[in-house]
This record gives C-alpha cells, structure tokens and sequence, in this order.
C-alpha cells in the first residue's frame, strides 16, 4: 500500500450512535477539552490544555496522515449531530507484515456512554475493508480499566503483558496487548 492509496472512505464508518469522518476546524473545541485529561497528552501528539492554535496544528497532523500513508486519523462524531465526541485511528507502519495498530479516545464530557467502544467497532469494520490488513493490535497500560472494557466491547482479545514495553510520560510501562484478527469465512 503507498501513501498515494490513502484516502478517506467515501461512505463514514459507522455503529450505532457514532461515524467516523475526516477532522474540520469545528472540532477544536472538542480538542481541547479531550487535551485537559492526563494522560492524553503523554500518548499522543495532543499538547496537554491545549490552545486553540494547538489544536488546529493537531487537526493538520492528522490530516497529514492520509498523505504521508501513516494511516487514518478519525474525529468520532454523533452520528445524527455530527458533534465531535472523540478520535480513532488505525496506524499503518506495520502493514507489511499484515498488521496495524489501533488507537481511540473519548472527550472527558462524553466519557461512560461507549463513544470509544462504539467507535472502535467502527474502525475495526473499516480496517478490513484494506485487503492487506488481518491484524489490528492495541496497547494498554493494565491500569487503565476503562481502556480495556472497550477493547473488550469491540471484540479484541487479550494476548498477553509485555513487560517494559514502551516510554509513556518519560517512564518504562508495560503493556497489554489486545488484538482483532480477519474473520474468515468457512469453505465446505
């Protein structure tokens, strides 16, 4: 797949009460309430209490993913508003061995209301719609429970704990490790 391949759906991957689309300036708002949790801003690229200005810079390094064939960057939106909820994203860097990576959060105001569940599952029925895409992983610090019953919702399965895995917030963490895989179809 070369980044030129990369582009938005044509129809919004949806489930139930969210769609996934392209991020607009409108969504800063949302931005820079999600910018207010902790830890945001220490696993991603979203400067903790973000300013306006921060935000919009933010929404342009999405946008960039699609050019850089990075992946894809969603805003999770309403489904019947369209008001921005959340982010999802499917990171491609390990496409090449058949994998990618998936990421999800829920602005603080919408949180407890599976926005991120229901997004995910939005997201994991779009990653198998790229032919050679047949693993989606996630990684999870094992304290974040939250994050985990979403994984959960939206099918993923626990793999296993890598210990020390990454740098989060300038220390050594472990991991969870959960991960979908490409539903097949039985031949008789």
């Amino acid at each position: 797949m070369s980044p030129a391949q990369l582009m938005m759906p044509t129809a919004a991957p949806s489930f139930r009460d969210v769609r996934l689309r392209a991020f607009e300036e409108r969504d800063v708002g949302m931005l820079m309430d999600l910018s207010t949790d902790a830890y945001v801003p220490k696993t991603g690229s979203l400067p903790g209490n973000a300013s306006r200005q921060e935000a919009l810079a933010y929404i342009e390094r999405q946008i960039s993913h699609l050019r850089t064939g990075a992946g894809y960057s969603f805003c999770v939106a309403d489904k019947d508003t369209d008001e921005a909820l959340g982010t999802a994203g499917l990171y491609l860097a390990p496409i090449a061995a058949g994998r990618s990576t998936a990421g999800y959060s829920a602005a603080p105001c919408y949180r407890g209301r599976k926005v991120a569940g229901h997004a995910l599952i939005a997201l994991t029925r779009f990653a198998w719609s790229i032919p050679e895409l047949y693993r989606i992983e996630l990684y999870i610090e094992p304290w974040n429970v939250a994050s985990v019953r979403t994984a959960e919702l939206a099918g993923f399965e626990r793999e296993g704990l890598l210990r020390s895995h990454q740098e989060i917030g300038g220390k050594r963490v472990d991991m969870l490790v959960y991960a979908a895989i490409r539903p097949t179809t039985l031949t008789e």
